[in-house]
């Protein structure tokens, strides 16, 4: 059964009581809420708990993670990104998730919600009342207080009698030092002394199991013995023993930390989401940390495992991070890292921009997708710091996040960059383009020609050279999208200018140049069109570019089809498919999917192209709209799928079409390209 469980990067130990109640519990509860302290393990069981259950759920295990969150403005986008849904319209996304999960049989994990109760509360009252057959199941420091919650408090690891604690801490202490043998006395004796100390918390031991890379076990628990002999139950009255213990532990491996290893440490707790050496470098360098600095300190604390890799990205896990955050304020350094974390994702997205049009295109996609939270958290910042500023990346990464399905995001974050700072400027014209694109693909076209007018007027007045550009992209977009191609090529005309024209000489040009295809398509220039689709292509090529290529593959695939050449218009829209696949373009995709049923159709296999057909829909669902494409295609597609269920039967087209409807949009699209129609 498909899902998007996180992989374990380490061994688990124990647990099996804890794994059978909650095996039961899913099978009698719609929501388990398990609780325990920070460092107990409660992502860990859920994780297993999740994957042994996984095939009692037809549509799968959706797994989001909720600890990189910072107040609860992308709650819903996360949720809606962990069970496959990237809406495409102007719904509220409560709304639209709804939906989307109204007839699902799924397992729904929300991780880490403690800091998010009301919101999780608020967000799953809805989601338990319209999607019946969905299960939930939270992991969370305090239960939500919500009816028919089932709580399961999850304990440390037990260390006597059955000492899993012992175990665990065996198995870390063995990476960190191999060779080392604490079955033998003294090293016995110590290392139950550990496991005592630490109470059987996992990340306690996980933590004092890293530092034998650099100390001997005796040393570890006489100091542990030391520390805790002082600790005063009293100085922290509002917090369990057990958070005590895991604050005492932590603050323990933190002072046998170098001195630039907790100074890393303190900076690094400005990072929301995961985070790449060349973040963490540009961010948390000065002062005596250096950027050299930083990547071989990033090692020593992920040796020590204060951070986790994931892949060539680290993490820090909120417990750590909360404590690197009380020691960044003691440091007085708050406001200024978080100055430098804004600065430094103002940057990322000028440099994503400037690396659209080149052979790095795909790889950005997959940057921006990775930096999502923190690309936020800089936004946030920055509204109130900097609102024009704010403006600036909200153009460089609104194409990005159009294409990759954080289209509310790209809404709500350019509207209320524009609303901070209304004076005229170069960024508030490239915020107007970015938020007109969003509500144009969210349907709202009389918005969209609004704010592409305010664009056009304001870019005419501007010193910037690709804003004219970029607003005609917008205006030639909407009328095409209205059905009006002969206003959509009068505008890419006027921006254009007189051939011959470089349409590389920037995005907006490009884009330019793409609606003036799109456009001749539709006033039915076929020959024109594909001459300048297939020189397009040939230049995206040439220049490492997907995008846009993967539009000319739309247009050629379509053109190809009107001109009654359909096994020449499927490969195009094959080509179109593999494009938009890299980039995670849903609804590039859908379209694409549309175009290659209606080339099979023309071919005479009715079957195939009621099961491309079908998963085409699949796609459309996701993205929240009916099938449509440009008012073009419409007719096509009608056409050929009468045709399919002619050549097949309407019994068999319904019933072939149903089929893929209902199978996951990622196994489809892998059948399809790799040619299993």
């Amino acid at each position: 059964m498909a899902s998007n469980i996180p992989e374990e990067s380490t061994s688990f130990v124990g647990r099996q009581a804890e794994l059978r109640r909650i095996d039961e519990e899913l099978t009698e509860h719609r929501l388990i809420t398990l609780t325990g302290p920070g460092g107990v393990g409660k992502t860990r069981i859920a994780m297993r708990a999740a994957r042994a259950a996984a095939d009692r759920f037809p549509d799968g295990v959706c797994w989001a993670g909720l600890w990189p969150l910072q107040g609860d403005g992308l709650l819903v986008a996360s949720v809606c990104d962990a069970v496959g849904l990237a809406d495409h319209t102007a719904r509220t996304p409560v709304a639209a998730l709804c939906e989307w999960l109204a007839d699902k049989r799924l397992l729904l994990v929300l991780d880490s919600c403690e800091h998010l109760v009301d919101a999780c509360r608020d967000l799953l009252g809805d989601l338990l009342t319209a999607a019946p057959a969905v299960t939930v199941l939270v992991t969370s420091r305090q239960p939500l207080d919500i009816v028919g919650e089932w709580t399961t408090e999850i304990g440390p690891l037990p260390y006597t009698g059955d000492n899993d604690a012992l175990t665990l801490f065996t198995q870390r202490a063995g990476a960190a030092a191999p060779g080392l043998r604490l079955g033998t006395p003294p090293h016995a004796q110590a290392a139950a002394v550990i496991c005592r100390r630490l109470e059987g918390i996992p990340l306690a031991l996980e933590l004092a199991g890293a530092q034998l890379a650099h100390s001997t076990v005796e040393r570890i628990a006489d100091r542990l013995t030391s520390r805790f002999d002082t600790l005063d139950p009293a100085d922290e009255p509002g917090r369990l023993p057990r958070h005590r213990t895991l604050r005492c532990a932590i603050g323990w491996s933190h002072e046998l930390c170098a001195p630039l290893e907790r100074l890393l440490w303190a900076r690094l707790s400005v990072f929301r989401g995961t985070f790449d050496e060349e973040s963490a470098s540009a961010v948390c360098a000065g002062g005596p940390l250096t950027g050299p600095g930083v990547r071989s300190t990033l090692a020593a604390l992920a040796a020590k495992s204060v951070l986790t890799r994931e892949g060539t990205r680290y993490r820090m896990l909120d417990t750590l991070r909360e404590y690197g955050r009380m020691w960044l304020a003691e440091l007085d350094e708050v406001t200024a890292l978080a100055d430098r974390h804004a600065a430094h994702f103002a940057d990322f997205g000028r440099r994503a921009e400037l690396g659209w049009l080149g052979p790095e295109q795909v790889s950005w996609y997959r940057r921006v997708a990775d930096a999502h939270v923190d690309l936020c958290t800089a936004l946030d910042h920055l509204l109130v710091t900097d609102p024009e500023r704010a403006q600036e990346l909200t153009a460089s990464i609104g194409l990005f996040w159009t294409c990759c399905g954080h289209l509310h995001e790209a809404r709500d974050y350019g509207a209320r960059a524009l609303a901070a700072h209304p004076g005229p400027s170069p960024a508030r014209t490239r915020a107007l383009w970015a938020l007109g694109v969003a509500v144009l693909l969210q349907g709202d076209l009389a918005l969209a020609d609004t704010l592409g007018l305010e664009c056009a007027r304001t870019a005419r007045m501007s010193d910037d050279a690709d804003a004219v550009p970029e607003a005609g992209y917008l205006l030639g977009l909407t009328h095409l999208i209205a059905g009006r191609p002969m206003s959509a090529h009068t505008v890419s005309e006027q921006v254009l200018g007189p051939p011959p024209h470089d349409p590389f000489d920037s995005p907006g040009r490009l884009r330019c140049r793409l609606v003036q295809v799109f456009a001749l398509t539709g006033l039915g220039e076929l020959a024109r069109a594909r001459a300048a689709a297939t020189a397009l292509r040939r230049g995206c090529v040439e220049r490492g570019e997907y995008w846009t290529r993967s539009y000319t593959d739309y247009q050629l695939s379509l053109i190809s089809l009107l001109q009654g050449c359909p096994e020449e218009s499927a490969d195009h829209a094959r080509a179109m498919l593999a494009a938009k696949q890299g980039i995670g373009d849903k609804f590039g995709i859908a379209l694409g999917l549309d175009l290659l049923a209606a080339a099979v159709a023309a071919q005479g296999d009715g079957a195939a192209a009621a099961r491309v057909y079908g998963s085409g829909q699949a796609i459309w669902r996701t993205v929240g709209h009916p099938q449509r494409g440009t008012p073009e295609l419409r007719a096509v597609r009608e056409e050929c799928e009468r045709r399919a269920r002619a050549a097949i039967g309407d019994a068999a087209y319904t019933e072939l079409f149903d089929r893929a409807s209902e199978e996951r949009p990622g196994t489809s699209l892998a059948r399809i390209l790799a040619g299993e129609l």
